[in-house]
């Protein structure tokens, strides 16, 4: 560990009463149990975030085809290619499909090979933010801290799952570390360092990462001990550090030509900038987002994300994702707000609560209120701050135990108690959001954890009537029943008076001081009961698809039970839920809408491709069961499959919906097709939709031409570049089915889709409609 330094605020200058953070102090000089429980903290959470990880398999396909392909491809890794022969990225930056696709060349493709860095992050980000919270509160508090984070269901989801949340929460701890360094010192090159963690977190998950900029800039600017002049000076490099360490990477992709690089997914005009502004920026927040599949906070919610407001961090869709301690959180942060009081501005124990606070309110209330596209799997970015916020409020509670203030001694106490009372009370709650899982746990949390709270309250009530005098103290007041008492302290605690009083508070001390030890530990672990269930449930279930959920079925979140496919909110067997008039979704141009089982004749269905398993250019009939005229019948799934892994049942959880939020696992009879004669063309295949296109590249290790990107909706390739690629006998065959389209984008893959159903022959494999492109070739 690193050297620490004193407090600088003089003793002298703190309010009466007020609870000073311990001095810090070299490792070494710990207590003797620190590092051993240190240890255990990390061996613990390898465990758990380790053990079985390969059980997923490509988890999010979408980003391990990716990951395939950067392995493959120097210039597919540099940009984030969907496919290694460069067609389209995927539509974030790509900083943390470089990590993976690094992993998979060191120990070749698998889903183990893709999601061992991932486990990797979030066993270092534990053990960072441990050694964040340990400089200034010491080592009991650091390891609650990674306690929390650790257990945080939808924190081992994602340190499981190869989305790039968890290389972003990584780079956001360790900036935090660096904003702490900088603020003891004011030193420079460690609040550079924290811009350029920033910068390389805007790589890896572009604007999110800045959530936190306001926070770390406003506790330097407030509690570094220089000049205001030369605080002013350094975060203007840190500025500074954040554009070099993110603009280097979005200078290339702007400077490089277009037709020397992948299109760029997300964005209907090959832009970087415009997918950072406009579909994952401003977008995320107003809700529009052109070419996206519709927001999930609008009036009345969305398909993904349930309502936006206050108390979206607590609905059924997020509560039992991260909510567990967030009550905790916010109850211990007003709490030691409160104890810090008056201090000066150099106070390091107001900072790191204003730190963690900060980092708490304004990203979580962001994610409360946008009324774009939102996932509950976003809010694993709240959990370092949950951890923290609960290992230093509760650590400066019990130290104000120890206050010369009477009252403030038994206040300390009493919100300790009520922290646990309302943690239990909300880990009952939300247990019941799953009644047949498990259903001991839920009476068991709540009466242990309302036991201890009692018990706790009560060891407040004695300590506060029968505390002995100190013959230290000047003027002891009100030291027994009756009016208060002034006088000399050594002839008071000596008198008769003072003896007997001693004698109860000597016993009412021992019952104290070994009884509320206990009862602590206990209260922690009745608090983490709920939390560490649904951790434990989460790692042992694979997750695949692209919006993944912890917890047990019925836990909130997207996707329902048993199945990647499994139930939207609001909709049945795979659908989305009903929109404007009860439909469904607009029909996808290129295609006559349906009547949607739910929606009448006016809702609109999901129109089929050309030859989406019927004959090309079928005319479309009704919608039912998730299936989209002209489709093949199937349990939410797309046109052109038969449901796929967006049908129920395969004991996974995540997104599914065919082709558009789960890939496709094709047959052995479709990989051979699609292998044969692989190296004479660049593509073995193309479809519409990243994710359709994913499954059978990551099948056959081929290049696979995803139309559209992620939704389908993206101009890339248009209908003329698409018809040259077939001239010039690049792409070997055409997939039917994947793909959608909403809130506007380009209707460039339903008029290929169009064009190669008028122009070639279909034939059906493994109950996807294929079209042999070879035909077209010319010259």
């Amino acid at each position: 560990m690193d050297r620490t330094e004193t407090l600088p605020t003089a003793p002298a200058a703190a309010p009466p009463g007020a609870v000073p953070v311990s001095p810090e102090t070299r490792t070494g000089s710990d207590p003797r149990w620190a590092r051993p429980a240190l240890l255990a903290l990390l061996v613990g959470t390898a465990l758990l975030y380790l053990w079985g990880l390969g059980a997923s398999g490509w988890a999010n396909a979408f980003y391990s085809a990716a990951v395939q392909a950067g392995s493959q491809n120097w210039t597919a890794f540099l940009y984030g290619s969907s496919d290694a022969a460069n067609s389209i990225t995927v539509d974030k930056t790509p900083a943390s499909l470089w990590l993976m696709a690094l992993s998979v060349r060191i120990f070749g493709l698998s889903g183990w090979s893709i999601l061992v860095p991932q486990a990797l992050l979030g066993v270092a980000s534990v053990g960072v933010l441990y050694a964040t919270v340990r400089r200034w509160y010491g080592p009991a508090a650091g390891l609650l801290a990674g306690a929390v984070l650790a257990l945080t269901p939808v924190a081992t989801l994602m340190f499981r799952f190869n989305n790039p949340d968890a290389l972003l929460v990584f780079l956001l701890v360790a900036a935090a570390y660096a904003t702490v360094r900088a603020v003891e010192t004011g030193s420079t090159r460690w609040i550079a360092l924290t811009g350029v963690l920033v910068g390389f977190g805007f790589l890896t998950k572009m604007l999110q990462a800045f959530l936190v900029i306001p926070v770390f800039a406003g506790v330097y600017l407030l509690a570094a001990p220089t000049g205001l002049g030369r605080r002013i000076r350094r975060l203007l490099l840190a500025g500074l550090a954040v554009v070099v360490s993110a603009g280097w990477w979005v200078a290339i992709v702007e400077l490089v030509p277009a037709s020397a690089r992948p299109y760029i997914g997300g964005s209907q005009n090959n832009s970087i900038l415009e997918l950072t502004l406009g579909y994952n920026g401003l977008g995320r927040i107003t809700g529009d987002e052109v070419g996206s599949v519709g927001g999930g906070g609008r009036p009345g919610g969305g398909p993904f994300s349930g309502q936006a407001g206050l108390l979206r961090m607590f609905d059924t869709e997020v509560g039992g994702q991260i909510s567990w301690l967030l009550p905790a959180a916010l109850i211990l942060l007003v709490a030691g707000l409160w104890l810090a009081g008056r201090a000066p501005r150099t106070d390091r124990a107001r900072a790191g609560l204003l730190l963690w606070g900060g980092w708490l309110l304004v990203t979580g209330l962001i994610f409360s209120f946008m009324s774009g596209i939102f996932h509950a799997y976003y809010t694993v970015a709240l959990a370092p701050a949950v951890g923290a916020l609960v290992g230093i409020g509760t650590t400066l509670l019990w130290r104000a135990r120890s206050a010369p203030v009477r009252w403030r001694r038994f206040a300390a106490t009493l919100v300790l108690a009520g922290t646990l009372a309302v943690t239990a009370w909300w880990s009952w709650h939300l247990l019941g959001r799953t009644p047949d899982w498990h259903p001991w746990l839920r009476p068991t949390v709540l009466a242990l954890g309302l036991t201890t709270a009692a018990l706790l309250a009560t060891s407040a009530f004695l300590t506060h009537r029968t505390v002995p005098p100190s013959p230290s103290a000047p003027v002891i007041k009100e030291f027994v029943s009756g009016s208060g008492v002034q006088g000399d302290a050594n002839s008071l605690v000596n008198s008769e008076a003072g003896a007997t009083a001693g004698r109860r508070a000597g016993f009412a001390g021992r019952v104290v001081r070994w009884v509320v030890p206990v009862v602590s530990v206990a209260g922690i672990a009745v608090a983490l009961a709920g939390p560490a269930a649904y951790a434990m449930q989460t790692a042992a279930t694979p997750h695949s698809g692209s919006i993944p959920s912890a917890g047990p079925a019925g836990a909130g979140g997207f996707g329902g039970p048993g199945g990647p496919g499994g139930r939207m909110p609001g909709g049945a067997n795979g659908q989305f839920p009903g929109g404007p008039g009860g439909g469904q979704f607009p029909g996808f141009p290129g295609g006559p809408n349906g009547t949607g089982q739910n929606g009448g004749a006016n809702a609109g269905g999901f129109p089929g491709f050309p030859g989406g398993g019927s004959a090309p250019g079928a005319p479309g009939g009704t919608g039912q069961d998730g299936t989209a005229p002209g489709g093949i019948p199937g349990q939410g799934g797309f046109p052109g499959q038969d449901g796929g892994t967006g049908q129920e049942g395969r004991g996974q959880r995540g997104g599914g919906m065919g082709g558009l939020l789960d890939a496709r696992e094709p047959s052995a009879e479709m990989t051979a097709l699609l292998t044969a004669g692989a190296d004479d063309y660049t593509w073995v295949a193309a479809t519409v939709g990243s994710n359709n296109a994913s499954g059978y590249q990551l099948a056959t290790g081929r290049p696979v031409m995803p139309i559209g990107g992620f939704n389908g909706s993206d101009p890339s390739p248009t209908l003329a570049q698409f018809q040259r690629y077939v001239a010039d006998g690049r792409i070997h065959y055409f997939l039917g089915g994947g793909g959608f389209r909403a809130n506007g984008g380009s209707n460039a893959s339903a008029e290929i889709a169009a064009w190669v159903a008028e122009n070639f022959s279909a034939t059906t494999v493994d109950g996807v409609t294929v079209y042999d492109l070879s035909s077209g070739k010319q010259g």
